[in-house]
């Protein structure tokens, strides 16, 4: 039996309680730092296959590490998990039709059910190989909640639980069956507090000093900053507490939230920095008082490229998913329920990496990604989105693979997501990134000479050492994010 197939038979073993386990976080719908029987149910089940759990690691209530340990307990690999859901987007499971299950409810239009069930699946993987062939190592799946919130992965960086891994493996749910090249950005966001001093607006306007006029100068110095910072940077803020709704008080309290990108953690400092300045501006204009308290802090991702290639030849070897044609059918289904403008949008962004005279026969007939697309070393562009695994890349060697759990082009954050996450397109696919994790996995920890290099190269990339962009003072702002 090759490694592949014996990777694959502890995969299909386990895929019964896998997909359960997708299904229940995908019903469950939980915001971030809320996941409290998302994370129960994996951590379940991971101590049901032998793992030693612990909870509430740096001190978030639904995070949590689970290990296992087979004689010396090196290499050590860890695989990380999600399972925060979103706002707004309940919808009923693979109905490519608008139809809430609770109005207004949260749902999983990123998939983070099928990320967490789908590691899940990988760490045990990885576990049997060690336990049925003698060979020592250590698993460790970290339970990492708010990725879309604030975040968890950088304050369990920053308390160390990184410091002893040799190499990190994880996925994302996508459209793609692909190691990608490109990186994401580095984020800051930040609440903005203005104090000034309460009037009547009419009687005694004089008397008063406007936070909210000092907010909205500062938009529009920052409106002002856009001008002046590089392409790829963004700049974007809403009010958290415009200052009552009486047009006639002099608003004397407001909080603005901003977030800061930009591609490398450096310049995104720098900018940050900028806004700070243009805030005690807009304070010092008013006659107001100006604090900030950072909320969030996310690393710039980069793939390391010495893994990325373990990664990239398990997922030409594993090859994509197979889909039947009801799954081309239904995926071609929730293509047409997007308005004329974005499907437009779709077939011009697909013809980058599709034979542009293919990409309406493509969507037409055989709208799910079918091939694998290897890693290309040489790219060098940004995705202008943000994650927190960018932390543990600057923290430890880390990958990430993507894999079809939904249409070529379909689009991130969206009810049609959500619907696709509870489908058998995304169980399909959530197997197949499994698989492809445990191969690479189990490929990398018989090799201390390519861990080796894989350190090197994080070394270069963070100077030695990973620095958390957080301030030692910001803790988990649950409940305040």
């Amino acid at each position: 039996m090759s490694t592949l197939d014996e990777i694959r038979s502890y995969v299909e073993r386990n895929a019964d309680e896998t997909v359960r386990i997708a299904k229940k976080i995908w019903e469950y719908a939980e915001l971030s730092y809320t996941e409290v029987r998302s994370a129960a149910e994996l951590e379940n089940a991971l101590e049901a296959e032998g793992f030693s759990v612990e909870k509430g690691i740096a001190g978030i209530p639904t995070a949590f590490l689970a290990s296992y340990t087979e004689g010396s307990g090196k290499p050590v690999v860890g695989v990380l998990g999600e399972y925060d859901a979103l706002d707004g987007l309940s919808q009923v499971a693979g109905r490519p039709e608008r139809e809430e299950i609770v109005p207004g409810g949260c749902g999983h239009g990123c998939g983070h059910n099928l990320l967490g069930a789908g590691s899940f699946a990988a760490a045990v993987a990885v576990k049997d190989y060690l336990k049925n062939n003698g060979i020592e190592g250590k698993v460790l799946f970290f339970g990492c909640p708010a990725e879309e919130g604030a975040g968890s992965k950088q304050f369990i960086a920053r308390a160390g639980y990184f410091d002893d891994v040799d190499f990190v493996y994880t996925w994302h749910p996508s459209s793609r069956n692909e190691v990608p090249g490109k990186s994401s950005v580095a984020i800051m966001g930040a609440n903005f507090i203005f104090n000034g001093i309460a009037s009547h607006a009419g009687g005694a306007p004089h008397l008063g000093r406007s936070a909210l006029d000092a907010a909205e100068l500062m938009n529009v110095g920052c409106n002002y900053l856009r001008e002046h910072m590089i392409d790829q940077a963004r700049i974007h803020y809403a009010y958290s507490n415009a200052g009552g709704t009486a047009p006639n008080v002099v608003q004397s309290h407001t909080v603005i939230k901003y977030e800061v990108r930009a591609p490398k953690v450096n310049q995104m400092q720098e900018l940050f920095t900028r806004v700070v300045d243009v805030a005690r501006g807009a304070a010092l204009m008013t006659g107001t008082t100006m604090d900030y308290e950072i909320t969030m802090a996310f690393s710039d991702y980069i793939q390391n490229k010495t893994l990325a290639a373990v990664m990239s030849d398990a997922l030409v070897e594993a090859g994509p998913p197979s889909w039947t044609q009801e799954e081309y059918r239904l995926a071609g289904e929730f293509f047409r329920t997007y308005p004329k403008s974005t499907q437009l949008n779709i077939l011009e962004q697909l013809a980058e990496y599709i034979d542009p005279e293919e990409v309406e026969r493509t969507m037409l007939t055989r709208p799910l990604d079918s091939v694998t697309r290897p890693f290309d070393p040489k790219e060098t562009r940004y995705e202008s989105g943000s994650t927190d695994v960018g932390d543990v890349g600057y923290a430890v060697p880390t990958v990430t693979l993507h894999v079809a759990t939904a249409g070529l082009g379909n689009v991130g954050h969206s009810w049609q997501n959500t619907a696709l996450s509870n489908s058998s397109i995304g169980m399909k696919g959530m197997l197949k990134a499994a698989e492809v994790m445990a191969l690479a996995a189990v490929n990398t920890l018989g090799k201390p000479d390519l861990i080796a290099k894989a350190r090197q190269e994080l070394l270069r990339k963070n100077g030695g050492q990973y620095v958390c962009p957080l301030p030692e003072y910001v803790q988990p702002p649950i409940g305040k994010y």
